[in-house]
């Protein structure tokens, strides 16, 4: 199974049904980055903090790494940015392109693998911004390397990342208000879906929070800023604990 050709048909999928990480923004939230008014997420609920960006990202080169969706690129495309995407997904690639078209930006994208950014050179981007899906790869290390790789020396990283703690349990008895231990991390879904046959659902991958943290410092990237985010209380799980992380990281060596 070709985990990243079933994941980019997976992700045309969920366009085609309009899930929440399809939606595109809106042109009145466009003329609003045109004058400064913006924020994106990386993750679920949380903005990520302005502070985390220069107060001007005009002219800055900002790679949205697994950011199809017509969210975050057209945002920071408007805000005066030159913004490239790469996703798998065509479909949600197609997303990006229809705002750029409909409120005149131009956004860049490329069809392409997370993990595997050989048609960038090194030290090409100011910024990478990497909204939550490093999950839908089997090896995060190899992102975090290809990241840091083609990042300018002192640019940074905003990375969304899932706490593996999310994938313990079983998600048909959470939805019966049961919180079950299931799994064990890492976790992989591969498995599972060829037990029960070929479908149009993600495959995702559990990584260790060392994988996740501790991969982006071997990558050369210093750890600056820290923060959580949940559900927005749509899941039992979020009672308990908040299961995804943002990380601001700023490449320190070459």
């Amino acid at each position: 199974m070709k985990i990243s050709q079933h994941n980019s048909e997976a992700w045309d999928e969920k366009v085609q049904q309009g899930s929440r990480y399809t939606q595109y923004v809106s042109s009145h939230q466009v003329e609003n980055a045109r004058r400064g008014e913006w924020s994106i997420t990386v993750t679920t609920e949380r903005p990520v903090p302005r502070e985390w960006f220069p107060e001007t990202i005009n002219g800055l080169r900002i790679l949205c790494l697994a950011g199809g969706g017509g969210q975050q690129a057209p945002l920071l495309a408007a805000a005066g940015a030159d913004v490239t995407v790469v996703d798998m997904s065509m479909k949600q690639l197609e997303q990006d392109r229809f705002v750029a078209e409909r409120d005149g930006l131009s956004i860049n994208t490329i069809q392409g693998d997370m993990s595997d950014l050989h048609f960038f050179e090194d030290e090409t981007f100011d910024v990478i911004v990497h909204p939550v899906s490093n999950v839908f790869v089997e090896d995060v290390l190899s992102v975090w390397k290809e990241a840091a790789r083609v990042l300018k020396t002192n640019g940074m990283l905003i990375a969304g990342v899932t706490n593996p703690v999310l994938y313990l349990f079983d998600d048909e008895q959470e939805e019966k208000g049961v919180l079950e231990v299931q799994h064990s991390i890492p976790y992989s879904s591969v498995d599972e879906m060829r037990e029960e046959g070929a479908r149009k659902e993600t495959l995702e991958f559990g990584h260790t929070l060392e994988d996740q943290i501790q991969g982006q410092v071997d990558a050369g990237l210093m750890i600056a800023g820290f923060y959580e985010d949940d559900f927005g209380g749509t899941r039992l799980i979020d009672t308990y604990i908040k299961t995804f992380i943002a990380t601001k990281a700023i490449k320190i060596t070459r």
